[in-house]
């Protein structure tokens, strides 16, 4: 029997990119939940408990920032050991800066993929974390 493999949200308001990133993880066998910002993110966490999150930093409603600040609160430790790959159109150390200044408080993230997205590097970024997580 082949082993079950690893649920993964992704969280973004760009349908396109939900389609692209669902259709190369589900290639590998990942099971995928959507949403598509931060509000629906934090909803389908509760309901889905997915093995790691992709999250856009820049969408409508609430966005990456808001979701990872959102996170720290107590009321959400139970998720304080998934892994959370973000995804950024802006660089990294720009946004990892923002955030520092908008809260006092470091993007507490285990790794970043900028967009366009290379989709062997998700890959690889996504299996790393998935392995980190169960260690």
């Amino acid at each position: 029997m082949a082993e079950k493999k690893a649920k993964i949200l992704i969280v973004d308001d760009d349908p396109d990119i939900l389609v692209a990133i669902g259709a190369v993880l589900e290639a590998r066998n990942y099971e995928i939940v959507t949403a598509q910002d931060g509000e629906e993110g934090l909803a389908e966490l509760k309901k889905e408990k997915p093995d790691l999150m992709i999250l856009d930093l820049l969408m409508p409603r609430k966005d990456g920032f808001a979701v990872c600040k959102e996170l720290k609160d107590p009321r959400w430790s139970k998720y304080s050991d998934m892994p959370i790959l973000m995804l950024t159109s802006v660089r990294e150390e720009v946004s990892r800066r923002r955030y520092e200044l908008e809260t006092g408080l470091s993007l507490d993230v285990d790794d970043y993929v900028e967009k366009p997205i290379d989709p062997f590097l998700l890959v690889k970024r996504v299996e790393n974390l998935l392995k980190k997580g169960k260690s």
